[in-house]
Formats: C-alpha cells, sequence, structure tokens
C-alpha cells in the first residue's frame, strides 16, 4: 500500500540547469539605455523572511542565495544605474548550520537518481558535515535583510538574534532588530515582503497551533500560530514607515494563498487504494463505532447529527480517503472511557473522521501516509486502522482560518502601499496563475507541479532558481511602471531548476 502513496514521486521528468546569465533583446552597452527613473537604486535594500534570502530546498545554500529575487533584480538594476548588492553568503553549498560544531540545522534536500534505473528516488537530505558556524557574526552591512522564519513582529523584537541563527550571524548587536539594522543602511530604495510565516507555519504543520486572533501581544503566541491581523498591521505600517525615511521609493508584496505551493497539492487526499474484501473487512472492523457509538453520543447530546455524519467511517474497493484526526471536532474521549470502552480504543477514536475533498494532505505525509504504525502488526495501516495524524491535514476549517487572515494582511499591504505611493506587487494573484494552468515562457511553461513544474524547489514552499527569477521580474515589472524606469527583465528560462544530482560542490 505504501508504495501506492509514493506514486507522487514515481517517473517524474526533470529540466537540466543552464547558464544563469540574462538574455535581452536589445544592446546593452549604450549609455542610458537602461534606467531606474525616479527609483534611486544606489542602495538597495530587501528586507523580509526565507523567500527573500533566498532559501530553497529546505535550506539556505549559496547557489539559492545567488538566485535569491533581490539579488537578480540587483543584478539587472547595474545595467542602469543600481549599486552594490550584498548579501550574507552561506559558508557551503550543504546549507546546514552548525553551532559550537553541533549541527543545529538540516543540509539541503536533493533529488537522487537510481544508479541502475536514472529514475528519481525521492528527495533526500544531503550528506556532508556543513561549515557555516552561526557563532561567528558575518562581516555587514548586507543589502539582503532576509532573514528565513521570521514572522512580521520579529522584524521590530529586540533580541530576536537569540532566537533565530540566520539572524544571529548578521545582527549588529544582539539586542538589534531587523528593522534596525536594514534602516541603518539608509536605504535609497527598498522591498519588503513578510507575513508569510504569519499563516505558513499554522499551514505546514497542519493547523498545530492557535489563531491569535483577538490576541494583540504576540510575545504569548506559539511557533505554529497565526498572527492577530492588528498586530500585522500595527508593526507593518511601522516598517514602511522606518523604510521609507530617505528612500526615493519602494516596493510591498502581498502573501500567496498555501493552495497555490506543491506543500499543499501534490499528495491526493484520495490515496489509500483497497480491493472489495479487504474494504468490507475493514468496515467490519468500523461497524461498531458506525452503528452504536456515533448515534450514542447524537442520542446523549454530545454530537449533533452532522458532526456524527462526517465521522462515519466507510471504505469501498478502489481508492479511498484515509481516516484522520481532527482537533476541532468534539473531543469524545472521556466519554467513550465512561461508557466502558478502553483507553486506547477510546483515544483512537476521539476526534476521529474520514478526510473528505476540503481537506489538504501535506507533502510530509507521504513518509508515513500507507505505512504501518507498528511494523510488527500488519492491520496498523495509517489512513485506514490508524488514523493518519492532525499535523498532517490541513482541514477545510483550518484552512478559512488561514484565508481570513491572510485576506486581512493582504488588505494592509495594498492599503499602505496605495497611501504612501508606492510599488505594489500582487504575488497571490500571480502565484494562483502559476498553479492554475502555469505561465508560458520563451522555454516552457512554469506551475507548480512538484520537481517538474519548474517553480518550487524540493520544500515544496519555497522557490528554485527560476521561481525566483519569475518574482524578480514580476517585481521589476512594477518597479518600472510606478517609477519610470526602463530595468531590464530577465528571461527565466535561462535559471535553473530541479535536476537529478547525487553529488554536490561545497
Amino acid at each position: 500500500m505504501k508504495k501506492t502513496i509514493y506514486i507522487v514521486l514515481g517517473g517524474l521528468l526533470t529540466l537540466g540547469f543552464v547558464s544563469c546569465e540574462p538574455e535581452f533583446d536589445n544592446p546593452v552597452d549604450e549609455p542610458g539605455f537602461y534606467t531606474t527613473g525616479d527609483a534611486d537604486m544606489s542602495n538597495f535594500v530587501a528586507v523580509g523572511n526565507s523567500l527573500t534570502a533566498g532559501f530553497a530546498d529546505g535550506a539556505l545554500y549559496i547557489t539559492g542565495q545567488e538566485n535569491s529575487y533581490p539579488n537578480i533584480i540587483a543584478q539587472q538594476a547595474a545595467f542602469a544605474d543600481g549599486g552594490e548588492f550584498t548579501q550574507p553568503l552561506m559558508a557551503d553549498n550543504l546549507g546546514g548550520l552548525l553551532l559550537n560544531g553541533e549541527q543545529v540545522a538540516q543540509n539541503r534536500f536533493v533529488l537522487p537518481a537510481d544508479p541502475a534505473t536514472g529514475e528519481p528516488l525521492g528527495p533526500v537530505v544531503l550528506d556532508g558535515t556543513p561549515t557555516t558556524e552561526v557563532t561567528t557574526s558575518e562581516t555587514g552591512p548586507f543589502n539582503n535583510m532576509g532573514v528565513p522564519g521570521a514572522k512580521s513582529f520579529h522584524l521590530v523584537t529586540p533580541g530576536y538574534s537569540t532566537l533565530n541563527p540566520y539572524y544571529g550571524r548578521i545582527a549588529t548587536s544582539s539586542s538589534a532588530t531587523v528593522l534596525a539594522d536594514a534602516v541603518s543602511l539608509n536605504p535609497s530604495f527598498f522591498a519588503l515582503w513578510i507575513g508569510n510565516n504569519d499563516i505558513l507555519s499554522y499551514a505546514t504543520s497542519g493547523g498545530i497551533g492557535v489563531d491569535q486572533t483577538g490576541n494583540l501581544d504576540p510575545s504569548t503566541y506559539g511557533n505554529n500560530d497565526i498572527t492577530d491581523p492588528n498586530v500585522f498591521a500595527s508593526v507593518y505600517n511601522d516598517q514602511v514607515n522606518a523604510l521609507m525615511a530617505g528612500a526615493s521609493g519602494g516596493v510591498l508584496i502581498n502573501i500567496p494563498d498555501v493552495t497555490s505551493i506543491p506543500f499543499f497539492t501534490t499528495v491526493p487526499v484520495q490515496s489509500i487504494p483497497l480491493d472489495a474484501a479487504t474494504a468490507a473487512a475493514v468496515n467490519a472492523q468500523f461497524a461498531l463505532y458506525n452503528n452504536q457509538v456515533l448515534p450514542l453520543l447524537v442520542g446523549a447530546g454530545v454530537i449533533s447529527p452532522e458532526e456524527a455524519a462526517l465521522r462515519e467511517i466507510n471504505f469501498t474497493a478502489g481508492v479511498n480517503f484515509p481516516t484522520i484526526t481532527d482537533d476541532d471536532l468534539t473531543d469524545v474521549t472521556n466519554i467513550l472511557i465512561s461508557q466502558g470502552i478502553d483507553a486506547e480504543t477510546a483515544a483512537l477514536l476521539g476526534q476521529l473522521r474520514q478526510a473528505n475533498n476540503d481537506d489538504l494532505v501535506v507533502l510530509t505525509a507521504s513518509s508515513v501516509l500507507g505505512a504501518l504504525a507498528d511494523p510488527s502488526n500488519p492491520l496498523s495501516v495509517i489512513g485506514v486502522a490508524v488514523p493518519l495524524q492532525d499535523q498532517f491535514v490541513l482541514t477545510g476549517t483550518e484552512q478559512d482560518r488561514v484565508s481570513t487572515a491572510t485576506q486581512a494582511y493582504n488588505t494592509t499591504i495594498v492599503t499602505l502601499a496605495t497611501a504612501n505611493d508606492l510599488a505594489f506587487v500582487d504575488a497571490r494573484s500571480a502565484l494562483a496563475q502559476v498553479a492554475n494552468g502555469g505561465v508560458a515562457y520563451d522555454a516552457g511553461l512554469l506551475t507548480n507541479e512538484f520537481v517538474t513544474g519548474g517553480a518550487f524547489s524540493l520544500d515544496g514552499v519555497h522557490p528554485t532558481p527560476r521561481g525566483y527569477a519569475y518574482t524578480a521580474n514580476l517585481i521589476i515589472e512594477e518597479i518600472n511602471s510606478k517609477y519610470n524606469a526602463t530595468i531590464p527583465t530577465v528571461n527565466i528560462g535561462n535559471y535553473g531548476t530541479i535536476t537529478l544530482t547525487n553529488n554536490v560542490s561545497n
């Protein structure tokens, strides 16, 4: 059964890395041919999180940083009158981090090939010992102030360098803030892309967190919580105001929908193949639950008839929805125990239901879905007798929470862009286009298909160099439109994507 789950990684076609040198339709050696217009790009500063830093394949590494969207923009602005753009490059292409010699962050993912067949084996973490020591401060200043893992309020949190090793490498002091360090550079132009992690950590953890809407104290938030929209609006407004001081202008970028990225769209929710005999045997195991336990709970007024219908387990011959746990259901564990059901079974049934088309199964579930929870018990199939844990499923209710917060953040972003006469990039709409039909370019089509689509790296969340080049073009086009500039865009087909490899250059 597990082999069937992994079919999403089988038979994948990959695209080769090619030169990253941009091609233009017009010569660029004529003085004044390109201009940054009203945008002074002599000291361009980009502020944000992993998307700004160039994070890819589950790690931060040199090649990803060199293809970060702000670095690409700076390279193109240099054809006009843009200035130098510096980045806090990692020490290698492995991507892991060391803290006093102990590895504290994993290396990047690679896609190895079967030596016999040449077929992809699925993403694996690259072997090797990284050489980036986080206790060794990098010498700045750095124009790329993208900090992987940062949420909106983290940018204004004193001492954040002690909590985030990526910022710890570049912070000017242990009490500094990301925003203050960025402002100290006196940017002549800026890009701000922040807020993704304020909902993304909740989403990628399958909703294992709290929607903190209504809680205005972010110091009380957990790692996977959704940031209150008013907190976001307050800190974002402060960030825009601070970055605008002395700058000729800037660009604000909004938050994409999580359903646009392959982390949530690769593993099909309907994924459990059963023949008729097996389906009947499984249904027999759940007959008592369906026919006696659920009616009992309804009769006692513990759950509604609608919730009872949602909780019913029914498998058929063919491909089925898996069983899952849902923490938004009424927890009936203690009630079941009081009715004489043993604690282990009661815990299993307490928040049990079958998935449906409103649910999203996350990419990391591919490693457990269909496997045996107990290798010695052939009946302990995860997704059948053993439910897929809540962390692997983003339910419809959880998606609504993410969507509501995202819409609120995006309203703040576009409102502040308009009020301050700044360029605005609608990344949400752009990535929706990538996800729904794709974006054509000279060499093909950019889509959100995992591995083969070209847009997203092996972590299913962050772009490939090609995806970052597409993002850079979107921003360049808005800068050109807003500030009367003629910064050249790049041919995104000249930027790399995922390749089959068993080797890496450190």
